[in-house]
């Protein structure tokens, strides 16, 4: 099958080397704003570059994978479904949760297949947490923990248009607790602050937040956020239940320090890095694209389900703003 991609910074590239080896792509057609990353990408990967979406679509592509810019997801998405060539984008669908419900009632009756890039869904610990859950081993779950830990934030540039940490870094724990518990959640508590880089105050966003989630069958959900864990990158899960405890993450390379006596564990070199701590989740979600593409399966990751999770985030936002409890059903209405 070919392949077009759109947008080919950090994420960009690293998608195109990962679809590049995976057997079911046969080649790429690549574009970008930045004529020069699209020649390189071209060069480094066996592709063809194109000047722009619409060249990109006029060439005969199986199925599209954007990663270009936020403001540009809604868009792009619309002109594949319009195309009728099934999607992969990156998160978020758009910039706002009112633009993210747009899309998806366009995209609703179209019959094309739009995937939204939430790979930890497609992490290995975490798949296997969400079959610990689904079989009943763990009985009725009390608690879950879920934890993002960058090890430096990102630059100002990008602070400044993130939409504050709930809506940019949290929403991969509020997706992966929904889908990991297949629970909805009902309330949410969110209290944030800043110990670091004086632009994320500036920029009106906190460094450092927590919330707790309210699922709907009483089972709470921790959330613990920070653009600032020297350590290194920490994405860990932990799921209690009534009959056993299980936690994702929790192996040689996690980025914490043991101070009991005679612990050695971990012993391994600590995650730095986004792509190091998720490089086999993001080639898992990259195949099961493939197979979106050639037809033998639904889209894993729906735009219905990752509007829910920017549900969260607003409400997490609000909650974080006004110092109090917010129900999801609040929000919603507006």
């Amino acid at each position: 099958m070919r392949i077009g991609i759109l947008g080919l910074g950090r994420i960009g590239a690293f998608h195109a080397s990962t679809l590049a080896g995976l057997d079911a792509v046969d080649s790429l057609v690549v574009t970008d704003p930045v004529a020069a990353a699209a020649a390189s990408a071209a060069e480094r990967f066996g592709a063809k570059a194109v000047d722009s979406p619409e060249a990109l679509f006029a060439s005969g592509v199986d199925g599209i994978v954007i990663a270009a810019a936020t403001d540009a997801h809604p868009s792009l998405i619309l002109a594949a479904v319009r195309a009728g060539v099934p999607v992969f984008c990156e998160k978020p669908v758009a910039r706002t949760v009112e633009e993210s419900l747009d899309v998806l009632r366009a995209v609703a009756d179209s019959g094309v297949e739009v995937q939204i890039g939430y790979n930890r869904r497609f992490d290995a610990g975490c798949v296997a947490a969400r079959k610990a859950v689904v079989s009943g081993e763990l009985g009725p779950l009390h608690t879950v923990r879920s934890t993002t830990l960058d090890p430096a934030p990102p630059p100002a540039a990008y602070i400044a248009v993130s939409g504050g940490i709930f809506r940019d870094c949290s929403v991969h724990d509020f997706d992966i607790v929904r889908w990991v518990t297949g629970r909805e959640v009902t309330e949410v508590y969110a209290a944030g602050g800043n110990r670091g880089a004086e632009f994320i105050a500036a920029a009106g966003d906190v460094d450092t937040a927590s919330a707790v989630l309210t699922l709907d069958d009483g089972t709470l959900a921790v959330i613990s956020n920070t653009r600032h864990n020297a350590r290194g990158y920490d994405v860990r899960l932990e799921l209690h239940g009534m009959k056993d405890s299980i936690a994702v993450g929790l192996e040689d390379r996690l980025p914490l320090r043991s101070v009991e006596p005679g612990v050695t564990f971990p012993a391994g070199t600590p995650h730095t890095f986004f792509m190091d701590r998720f490089a086999d989740a993001y080639r898992a979600e990259l195949t099961a694209f493939t197979e979106v593409v050639a037809g033998r399966s639904a889209s894993p990751c729906t735009v219905a389900d990752a509007v829910e999770a920017s549900w969260i985030a607003e409400a997490c936002t609000l909650s974080l703003a006004e110092h109090r409890p917010v129900r999801l059903e609040d929000v919603r209405k507006g």
